[in-house]
């Protein structure tokens, strides 16, 4: 193969561009994935169907939604994937149903999501403060190169960008369903809670993936220049002696 083939812009270009999508489904999977997201929704749904359609008691009605969730993490346990976001939603489940048992407020069963979008808008923005987006983070751990990110400032920028896609997400969710908590809108609560969870990451995932895509042509820029420069000095150098 010659050097030429080698370093031909036009295929690091195609290559750099198809890391990005494979960034995106990498950081995607960091925050739950698709799956993470809809087990976060059936229990919530689950509760509300249980206190509206079965007229169970806020705490029956907890219960019911923590074996959904139990159920949940069994069938993650059989198919032998990861039950890390299965078993974290289930911590917060419980947590809910025990404040529900100790309140008697139905609607305290959202009040840990809430608390928690409000922990995510805090962590994300502090951390594109601090120059290490947490986007940037998550995609060097699942893709094993850790921080050398960092040393790019394009990608810094780059990553602070994605990552405040999801800090207006979670920030979102929070605007949207924080007035009804205080209302004590049960019903209006859970519709939230499931229209708010995948068609919401589903968004903040293609916007994503638009910006990572950015950082898949810019990388590619950078490659050609580098190549061109690299051209120009071999054109330069003085001929060997014969």
């Amino acid at each position: 193969m010659s050097e030429q083939q080698l370093h031909d812009p036009r295929r690091d270009s195609v290559a750099a561009a198809t890391r990005a999508p494979t960034a995106g489904a990498a950081f995607a999977e960091a925050l739950g994935g698709p799956l993470g997201i809809v087990e976060s929704a059936l229990p919530a749904a689950a509760f509300v169907i249980a206190y509206t359609v079965g007229g169970l008691e806020p705490t029956q009605a907890a219960m019911v939604a923590v074996a959904i969730g139990v159920v949940l993490a069994i069938a993650r346990l059989a198919r032998r994937q990861t039950v890390q976001f299965a078993l974290s939603g289930l911590f917060g489940i419980a947590i809910a149903a025990f404040i529900v048992s100790r309140t008697g407020k139905a609607e305290d069963f959202f009040l840990p999501g809430l608390l928690l979008s409000g922990a995510y808008v805090i962590g994300l923005a502090g951390s594109i403060f601090l120059r290490w987006p947490i986007a940037g983070v998550a995609l060097g751990l699942v893709s094993q190169t850790g921080t050398a990110w960092r040393r790019d400032p394009a990608k810094v920028r780059i990553y602070s960008h994605v990552t405040w896609i999801w800090v207006f997400v979670f920030a979102a969710r929070l605007a949207v369903q924080l007035p009804m908590y205080l209302a004590g809108a049960v019903v209006a609560l859970g519709v939230a809670r499931v229209a708010m969870g995948l068609p919401l990451f589903a968004v903040g995932m293609w916007l994503s993936w638009l910006v990572l895509k950015q950082e898949g042509a810019l990388q590619a820029a950078q490659e050609a220049i580098a190549d061109a420069e690299d051209g120009d000095r071999g054109a330069d150098a003085p001929a060997p002696p014969r």
